[in-house]
């Protein structure tokens, strides 16, 4: 694999929409700022890539691989819970 501006642009840009995807998919309210969402999504995405291609999802295709994208969006939004989990519970309320 090849890395370049464009492969990183492309990355960070899918990481940002499966950031979203892993917000909407988990229930609730989560008290986490929206530069930390981006980060687990582009955390998600690179990982959900290597996981997927190490289980053999990953296929190189021209369009949408919907495979390698539900491996990132579904770890997004365990990366969200754990981290909305962990913040929930320290915080304090009046």
């Amino acid at each position: 694999m090849e890395l370049t501006v464009w492969g990183i642009i492309t990355a960070i840009v899918v990481g940002l929409i499966v950031g979203a995807l892993g917000r909407l998919v988990v229930p609730g309210r989560q008290n986490m700022p929206i530069w930390l969402h981006m980060l687990i999504g582009i955390g998600a995405a690179l990982l959900g890539t290597v996981l997927a291609r190490a289980i053999g999802i990953a296929t190189e295709t021209d369009g949408v691989d919907w495979g390698e994208l539900l491996v990132q969006v579904v770890l997004a939004a365990i990366a969200v819970a754990l981290v909305a989990g962990v913040g929930g519970r320290r915080r304090v309320t009046r």
